[in-house]
């Protein structure tokens, strides 16, 4: 919810200032690049510090920072909005490295797509959770029938998360065990690493060589970040897609509906592809991501000859499908499966921190491109989807076996 709030917050903000387009981006443009270079700083030091702790620094921080941004909009400049997001994006970036770090030691290689496919509803929840309230926040609505809520400022769509965020931090510090191991399971999650040590925890240099020598992460990386072009392009802009192109009011049923069925599609693809790439192709991960990748650039395609608000309504939906399909499938199953029990936080870090640079893209660069015309909007994401496709494709089948039947740091891939 801490994360998505800004595209709701976007034309209200440009109302409220006169930014334009550019200059959103350049705040969404921060974001992403803060939150690349955090995964990549704080993958290496969640497998040095556990899970745990990172994801309570990454909550704690963003709940600070989303508090400021909010208060930024008695003050109005561009420069203090795009620093306080930019914080904030390197803070939330030990979120994603810290959850799949837990969740790497709690499920085996196989089992792994469908954990992220449940990691990736979770992430779509929040955006449900946004969409619902922050609507209701600034139409105004009636709390358990009693209290009358007014229609708010647009700073409450950062503050009322916040709030949420800060519960769900301390529910985790109470009740949260980091691996099998503490909650008494012993042994029922192998090392897949096959490094030789037991544990969820390694040295710097031992992460580092580990991952940062496999060539398949690097393929997986770049791959990724064409879904992170595509992907925030969609989350980023459509707010703004609806309400400039089509006049469509972002209190009104009809965007509601579109807020709603977003998170709602991108999380049955995130699901059903999990299960997928688990049972039909016993954890391979590519040749699922590239059938995917071929399919959201042929929906990207036609939907940049169709005109009207139900059929972008359509195509968004579709989009969003394909996108968060590959997001849970490579950005958090493929990291697990290379990195293991010891190493998923910078494998993780590293993998994930390429869909931002590529979401970066989506910010300055596609507001420049939107400041021009909206007719630019589907063209600018087809490109992504076929790249993504092709680097997927020069992995398939490039998967070896461990003894234990667990994917190799070494030589491990999609």
């Amino acid at each position: 919810m801490c994360r998505y709030n800004l595209s709701l917050a976007n034309e209200s903000i440009s109302q409220e200032f006169g930014f334009s387009h550019e200059q959103l981006g350049y705040i969404i443009s921060t974001t992403m690049l803060a939150y690349a270079f955090g995964q990549i700083i704080n993958g290496l030091l969640t497998d040095r510090i556990g899970g745990k702790k990172a994801m309570l620094i990454g909550a704690t921080g963003t709940v600070v920072m989303n508090i400021l941004f909010g208060a930024a909009s008695f003050v109005g400049l561009l420069w203090l909005f795009i620093a306080i997001r930019g914080v904030d994006g390197y803070l939330q970036a030990f979120g994603a490295p810290g959850m799949v770090k837990i969740n790497a030691a709690w499920f085996g290689h196989r089992e792994r797509g469908r954990f992220s496919g449940i990691f990736g509803f979770m992430i779509n929840l929040g955006r449900v959770g946004i969409f619902t309230l922050g609507p209701a926040l600034l139409a105004g609505f009636t709390f358990l029938g009693l209290l009358q809520i007014p229609p708010l400022h647009w700073r409450w769509l950062f503050w009322a998360p916040s709030i949420i965020c800060a519960a769900a931090a301390v529910f985790m510090a109470i009740f949260v065990t980091e691996t099998p191991e503490e909650a008494g399971f012993v042994g029922v999650i192998a090392d897949d690493t096959q490094m030789g040590a037991d544990g969820v925890r390694a040295a710097f240099s031992q992460v580092f060589r580990a991952i940062v020598t496999n060539p398949v992460v690097w393929v997986t990386a770049c791959a990724y970040a064409c879904t992170g072009a595509v992907r925030q392009s969609v989350d980023q802009w459509f707010p703004t897609y609806m309400q400039d192109l089509y006049h469509v009011n972002i209190k009104s049923a009809r965007f509601e509906f579109l807020a709603l069925l977003i998170p709602v599609v991108a999380s049955m693809g995130s699901l059903l592809s999990g299960y997928v790439s688990d049972i039909i192709f016993k954890g391979r991960r590519a040749p699922v991501a590239a059938m995917l990748y071929f399919l959201e650039t042929t929906i990207i395609l036609i939907a940049a000859q169709f005109h009207t608000v139900n059929y972008a309504i359509f195509f968004l939906v579709l989009i969003s499908f394909t996108a968060n399909s590959t997001h849970s499938i490579l950005g958090s199953a493929a990291p697990m499966d290379i990195g293991g029990r010891r190493f998923a936080g910078f494998a993780l870090g590293l993998i994930d921190s390429f869909q931002y640079f590529g979401g970066s893209l989506a910010g300055f660069f596609l507001g420049k491109l939107l400041d021009k015309s909206w007719g630019n909007y589907f063209y600018f994401m087809a490109p992504f989807g076929a790249v993504g496709g092709i680097l997927m494709l020069t992995i398939l089948g490039k998967v070896t076996r461990g003894s234990s039947g667990e994917a190799s740091v070494a030589n491990a891939s999609p």
